[in-house]
């Protein structure tokens, strides 16, 4: 009779490493659609480590912060929105 109570814990043990992959913890995995921030700053020949490549990687950097907030902002408004009307689907 314990052996067969042993296999569901046995089949979990097997499948709990599978589905740790599906946890998501801090930053979400984002789909990179665009040019790689690399090679768009050296776009035109310019070198790594110069003063231009620096800048522009800082704004490619700002760029993806601010969308990374909106995108945040815009789901606390979708909840804040779903809070306070509850009969609207």
């Amino acid at each position: 009779m314990r052996h067969n109570s042993a296999r569901p814990c046995i089949a979990l043990l097997l499948v709990a490493p599978l589905l740790a992959g599906c946890l998501e913890r801090g930053q979400p995995t984002m789909v990179d659609t665009g040019v790689d921030d690399d090679t768009y700053c050296r776009a035109g020949n310019v070198a790594p480590g110069s003063s231009q490549y620096i800048a522009c990687r800082k704004d490619r950097d700002a760029q993806h912060a601010n969308a990374d907030a909106r995108t945040d902002r815009r789901q606390r408004d979708l909840g804040e929105y779903m809070m306070n009307h509850p009969d609207h689907p």
